[in-house]
C-alpha cells in the first residue's frame, strides 16, 4: 500500500527520477513476492502510456478545438482497481477549466461507452501565468495545485474577496480550503495578501492579490500545506499492507510445513521470522495458520494441540 500510493504520487506529478529504474524495482519486487503482488503497479504504468494516447487524439479532435487556446487541460486516465483509493473532493471549476473538461469527458465516453469518469480535484495540478507588477520582470509561471488555482483564478475578476465568498465560489471543504488560503496567504510564498494578519484563516478575513509579491525566479512552485492523516486513515493503509502481504505468509507456512511434515507452533513461528523480509507480528502469523487449518492445508496433532501436521 506505501509503495503503490509513492509510486502513484511520483507519476501523477511526473516527479520519478528515472521510469526505467522504478520498471527495473517492480520486476525485482515480480520476482520476490509474485505476480499477484505487481500487477497493480504494473497496471499503473499501462495507465499512464494509455493517458498519452488519448490525449494525441483528444488534442486532434473538434472538441479540443472548440475549447479556449488561451488554456490548455492534460488528462490521467486511471483504472479505479489500480491505484489508490482517493477520497471525494468537492470543487467547482473555473469556468477556464470546466469548458476542458466537459470537452474531453464528451470526448473520452464517445469512444468508450458504458464507463464513468469520476474527477480527482485532489491530484490535479495547473501552471498560471500571473503578472505581479508593469513590465515583463513582473510575469511568473506559478506552479499550483488545482485548489489554488481555483483560488488565485477568482481575483481576475476582483481585487478583494472575502473567505465567505471564497468558500461560495470554489465550494471546497471548510478544511482544504483554510489550508489551501493558508498556503497562498501565510506561506513562503505569499501570492495573496490577508487582512487582518496572521496564521490562521478565520470566517471575517479578506484577501486580495499581492501585487507587490517579488521572486528573482520566473516559475514559482506554489507548496500545498498537506493535511495531516488520521488514526484511522493510518490503521487502513497498514491493514492494506498486511491483506497485500497474507498471501506469503500463507506460502511461507505451506512451504516449510511440506519440507517438514509437523512443527510445533513456537518451531513454525520461529521458521516464520527468519523466511518473512518484512515486519510482522506472532499474532498476525497466527491468524494465518488458523486459516490454512480452516481451508485443511493443516491440521492440529490430535496427541498435542500446539503441534501442526501438515496434510498432503
Amino acid at each position: 500500500a506505501f509503495i503503490k500510493k509513492d509510486l502513484a504520487k511520483r507519476l501523477l506529478l511526473n516527479k520519478s527520477a528515472s521510469v526505467d529504474a522504478e520498471k527495473s524495482m517492480i520486476s525485482k519486487l515480480k520476482q520476490e513476492c509474485g505476480s499477484s503482488f505487481t500487477n497493480k503497479l504494473e497496471g499503473m504504468f499501462k495507465d499512464m502510456e494509455l493517458s498519452r494516447d488519448i490525449m494525441n487524439a483528444y488534442s486532434e479532435s473538434t472538441l479540443r478545438k472548440g475549447c479556449q487556446a488561451s488554456s490548455e487541460i492534460q488528462v490521467h486516465v486511471l483504472t479505479t482497481g489500480y491505484w489508490p483509493a482517493y477520497p471525494p473532493a468537492p470543487l467547482k471549476l473555473p469556468k477556464e477549466l470546466l469548458d476542458h473538461q466537459e470537452a474531453f469527458e464528451k470526448f473520452y465516453l464517445s469512444k468508450h461507452q458504458g464507463r464513468r469518469l469520476t474527477w480527482q480535484n485532489s491530484l490535479a495540478h495547473c501552471a498560471i501565468k500571473a503578472t505581479f507588477r508593469k513590465g515583463s520582470q513582473g510575469k511568473k509561471d506559478l506552479m499550483v495545485s488545482l485548489y489554488q488555482a481555483a483560488i488565485l483564478l477568482l481575483f481576475n475578476s476582483s481585487d478583494e474577496v472575502n473567505f465567505k465568498e471564497i468558500s461560495e465560489a470554489v465550494g471546497m471543504d471548510d478544511k482544504e480550503l483554510r489550508v489551501t488560503l493558508q498556503s497562498l496567504a501565510c506561506g513562503k510564498v505569499r501570492i495573496l495578501s490577508k487582512n487582518p494578519r496572521g496564521k490562521d484563516i478565520d470566517d471575517e478575513d479578506v484577501f486580495s492579490f499581492n501585487d507587490k509579491f517579488e521572486s528573482k525566479q520566473l516559475r514559482i512552485k506554489v507548496n500545498s500545506i498537506q493535511l495531516k492523516e488520521t488514526q484511522e486513515e493510518n490503521e487502513k493503509t497498514t491493514e492494506g499492507v498486511f491483506q497485500d502481504r497474507q498471501y506469503q505468509v500463507d506460502a511461507a507456512v505451506v512451504r516449510i510445513m511440506k519440507a517438514r511434515k509437523t512443527l510445533s507452533h513456537t518451531l513454525l513461528i520461529s521458521e516464520l521470522f527468519k523466511q518473512l523480509k518484512f515486519p510482522v507480528t506472532p499474532a498476525d502469523l497466527k491468524k494465518r495458520i488458523e486459516s490454512l487449518i480452516d481451508r485443511e492445508y493443516l491440521e492440529r496433532d490430535k496427541d498435542n494441540p500446539s503441534t501442526y501436521n501438515y496434510l498432503a
